[in-house]
């Protein structure tokens, strides 16, 4: 089975971007280590963040493959192709930007990535699901 040229190019990106999940894997390390000083909401908020990142980077890949498998053209291709993509952009960003600053005990406004990166994982997930069921 060949990629589409989408698949192919979005599989790429997100390969790359795996490294900085790495990298994001090392600063978490020093934070349990204790080289970095964060509360014990940041620490939280930063594994959440980690996780997050990795997991749905996974899942946007696994999903290249199962768009190319459907007939969606248009926005809804591009809603089940890439969404589950920028997801994995907002929820870990608004893990990690709604938690920054020195001594910060709860999440600021920027939380509010996490929320909207879910909604838009719930319907690329659905409209994924829906062009696979009607192909």
């Amino acid at each position: 089975m060949m990629l589409s040229d989408e698949s192919r190019v979005l599989a790429g990106i997100l390969l790359l971007s795996l490294v900085t999940v790495e990298t994001g894997g090392l600063y978490l390390l020093r934070i349990v280590r204790g080289g970095e000083r964060v509360t014990a909401f940041q620490e939280k908020f930063a594994r959440a963040g980690h996780a997050h990142a990795g997991v749905l980077l996974l899942l946007a890949l696994i999903c290249q493959l199962l768009a190319d498998s459907t007939t969606q053209t248009g926005f809804f291709d591009w809603l089940s192709r890439a969404g589950v993509a920028v997801a994995a952009l907002l929820m870990p960003g608004g893990f990690f930007f709604s938690s920054i600053g020195a001594g910060r005990e709860k999440p600021n406004r920027l939380i509010a990535m996490v929320f909207a990166g879910g909604a838009l994982l719930a319907a690329s997930l659905i409209s994924l699901g829906v062009g696979l069921l009607t192909a």
